[in-house]
């Protein structure tokens, strides 16, 4: 049996044919413009449409008949179309930064604990809703025309079957779902302005939609009657490529944005101002996630525009006191996600001296990273879940180095598959549950993914670096009304 895992990226999309070995037969990736200005972040739906006919026209030519297809999608972007099923505008994309004034009338107006009740998450500049009232409040002629509204993936599942569905994976981040009950939350449907018709229909992760239609057919090179698996967000299905399915597991990515991302089985809302996101799983459960915002982007900042070099190894080289190292630094180059959620906090170097090193200054930097996900999964295991071993993914996670820090400071087996294709590659399992060759996500992953590689913690480097998180964590409190004023500053000055 062969399946197709499309996942729809930021940058591209990324194809992968896949037989029930869990070989990758074929990797195709097809590029699209990102059209940015100031804080908006915008693509075309058409772009992705006519980026995976002319990608699958590709990685099907030489494949045997495909079973099923199925998506992993950049999560949170609004595509609205019309009743002829015409695109009305660009979609809004999850890193458009615009709708703070309606995140702000969400939390503070309609409230965090009506939000945390209905829906189980507050409300982020990324998510669905408040891309929605923003075009409802700056543009009503164009929310007067909504017919249907969909997330990237969806459209590509809607162009190739006519089946108006999403999953509750991908749902979950668009702040209209009850979480907890997998519907529709009809309290925030109503707070929007939109009704259950206008949205798609739900399914879980693994489920069939419909099929290929003899025009998607003649366009793709996919045969009429292909099975359509709805798939889910991309941070759900990448989980489900790095065998992430069953309670208390774990994964860390490592990619511009560093996500910790474990799996539930029981469901549970953070209240705190932590606020972990609470979401349904690939897999019919559930899964928590926190994000910080510059993991490996810290690491490109600090060698590509600071120390001026590529020879990232070389500078890892150099680090041996793993533990030791009483230089801070704080990753918040973009503001900080979880658990501050503070779009003013920036980074910092912290406890310098006359005799500190480069290496020192490289060190805090990739332990800063790992302190920042440690904030997380500290919250996640306040909230009940069990985490002893997580796998790692990303950029980031080719460096022995940082997997073995990330052992250390989370305290935590650190394992690499055998698979680096992430997401696609999940996308891929799913068609194949969605196809019948396996019963169960779980037992696709179980069959499909091998671990390769282990990096366990290190007694004396976990006693060290227990010693220093209450430094780290110290330090945003110390920093939070310096940040504000910068904030302020920038904001007046010429």
């Amino acid at each position: 049996m062969i399946t197709i895992g499309i996942d729809i990226g930021t940058s591209a999309v990324k194809m992968l044919a896949m037989d029930e070995k869990g070989n990758a037969l074929n990797v195709v990736s097809r590029d699209y413009p990102l059209y940015m200005e100031g804080n908006w972040s915008e693509q075309s739906p058409e772009d992705w449409w006519n980026a995976v006919v002319d990608g699958l026209k590709e990685l099907t030519k030489d494949l045997d008949a495909v079973a099923a297809v199925s998506f992993s999608g950049q999560m949170h972007g609004l595509v609205l179309l019309d009743e002829n099923d015409h695109v009305l505008r660009r979609a809004i994309l999850w890193n458009d930064q615009r709708t703070q004034a309606e995140c702000d009338y969400l939390n503070n107006v309609i409230g965090r604990d009506v939000l945390l009740a209905n829906v189980a998450n507050v409300a982020l500049t990324g998510f669905t809703a408040p891309k929605i009232l923003w075009v409802k409040n700056n543009e009503p002629e164009i929310f007067a025309k909504i017919k249907k509204i969909m997330l990237p993936k969806d459209y590509i599942a809607y162009k190739l079957s006519k089946a108006f569905a999403t999953d509750v994976s991908d749902a979950s981040g668009m702040l209209l779902l009850d979480v907890s009950k997998q519907d529709w939350s009809d309290k925030l449907l109503d707070v929007v302005g939109v009704t259950r018709e206008q949205l798609p229909q739900l399914y879980q992760s693994y489920e069939a939609v419909g099929t290929v239609t003899a025009e998607a057919a003649a366009l793709t090179g996919l045969n009429p009657g292909t099975k359509v698996v709805i798939g889910g967000g991309d941070q759900a299905v990448g989980a489900v490529g790095s065998g992430i399915v069953s309670e208390g597991m774990c994964s860390v990515s490592l990619g511009t944005s560093g996500v910790l991302f474990v799996a539930a089985d029981n469901f549970a809302v953070d209240t705190s101002p932590a606020a972990i996101h609470a979401f349904a799983h690939a897999t019919g459960r559930f899964h928590f996630m926190g994000v910080t915002l510059a993991a490996a982007g810290s690491n490109k900042w600090w060698m590509k525009n600071i120390l001026k070099t590529r020879d990232y190894k070389a500078e890892e080289d150099a680090i041996t006191n793993l533990g030791q190292n009483n230089v801070f630094f704080l990753p918040y180059l973009s503001g900080e996600r979880t658990p501050h959620n503070d779009v003013d906090a920036r980074g910092a170097f912290v406890g310098m001296s006359m005799t500190t090193t480069r290496a020192e200054m490289t060190q805090a930097m990739l332990e800063g990273v790992c302190y920042s996900l440690r904030d997380i999964l500290t919250r996640v295991r306040e909230l009940g879940c069990h985490v002893e071993t997580a796998r790692i993914i990303g950029g980031g996670a080719n460096a022995p180095l940082w997997c073995q820090m990330v052992a250390d400071v989370l305290n935590l087996r650190v394992e690499k598959m055998q698979s680096s294709e992430g997401p696609a590659f999940g996308a891929a399992i799913l068609a194949m549950v969605g196809a019948g060759a396996y019963a169960t996500v779980e037992e696709a992953c179980g069959a499909l993914i091998q671990v390769t590689e282990h990096f366990d913690p290190i007694p004396e480097h976990v006693a060290g670096y227990n010693k220093r998180y209450p430094i780290f964590t110290g330090l945003y409190g110390a920093l939070k009304d310096s940040y504000k004023a910068i904030a302020s500053i920038s904001e007046t000055s010429v």
